[in-house]
């Protein structure tokens, strides 16, 4: 009897370490997860409805925009159908990035337009544009550590177990992925090379001081004097002998 108790609370141990546990776990992520979604979602919204507004603004001075100024549009619009209240989805998360670099394009378009640089309206929105994509960051990044939190768990004995039973699938990461922002600059250091040789003297040997080559060569072969022309070589008072009751010649 007593023994078939302790199995029993063995056996309700092991489903409580193996399955009760980690479902526990699993779900307050999970309802961890939306809620941190739900965050983004909120700043998303704001720009889309932040957006109208300045591509309103700028076709009144950018008027050769236009294309420019629809496909923001179009993007918004197909973004706000996406808007879900759970995750994003890959096409969402496409579509943001290509929202994010759209929006960016507008407001350098400004730096061709001083007019509309100094407009009040122009850059009352671009502030409240530039804070909305800083909040959107911020939230973005606690998703994706709410996001590495969950997919762990989700991956991980005996917690793999239990989420395969109930259907608790990896969730997405929302990566903003502007390509535009990560290109390398094309530099084109040719023209600086040439324009900083115009002044040496061509081969692999620069020139030096006459004096430094006259003095590097006194190990050559005896005899050997430098050509005059090339290596004028000054008076050595030195080589004069020196004796008792020597002085030296007058300066001419």
């Amino acid at each position: 009897m007593i023994i078939g108790i302790i199995l029993l609370v063995v056996l309700l141990a092991i489903v409580v370490v193996l399955f009760i546990g980690p479902y526990n776990k699993l779900v307050g992520l999970r309802n961890k997860l939306q809620e941190a979604w739900r965050q983004v979602d909120v700043e998303l919204n704001r720009r889309y409805d932040l957006i109208p507004s300045l591509v309103e603004t700028v076709k009144g001075y950018a008027a050769y925009e236009r294309t420019t100024l629809a496909d923001v549009i179009a993007l918004r619009n197909q973004a706000r159908t996406l808007d879900t209240s759970g995750a994003p989805s890959a096409e969402r998360v496409a579509v943001e990035s290509q929202l994010s670099g759209a929006v960016g394009t507008i407001i350098a378009t400004a730096e061709a337009y001083p007019e509309l640089k100094a407009d009040a309206g122009f850059r009352q929105l671009v502030g409240e544009l530039s804070q909305t994509e800083d909040r959107i960051a911020n939230s973005r990044r606690y998703y994706n550590a709410v996001v590495g939190d969950y997919n762990t768990k989700v991956e991980s004995f005996p917690s793999n177990i239990v989420a395969g039973m109930f259907h608790f699938t990896q969730a997405s990461y929302f990566q903003v992925d502007d390509p535009t922002m990560r290109a390398n600059p094309d530099v084109d250091f040719s023209e600086l090379g040439t324009r900083g040789n115009t002044q040496q003297t061509p081969g692999p040997v620069q020139q030096q001081e006459p004096g430094a080559i006259a003095q590097g060569q006194q190990n050559q072969a005896p005899g050997f004097q430098p050509p005059a022309q090339q290596y004028p070589r000054a008076p050595q008072p030195q080589q004069y002998p020196r004796g008792p009751g020597f002085q030296p010649p007058a300066q001419q």
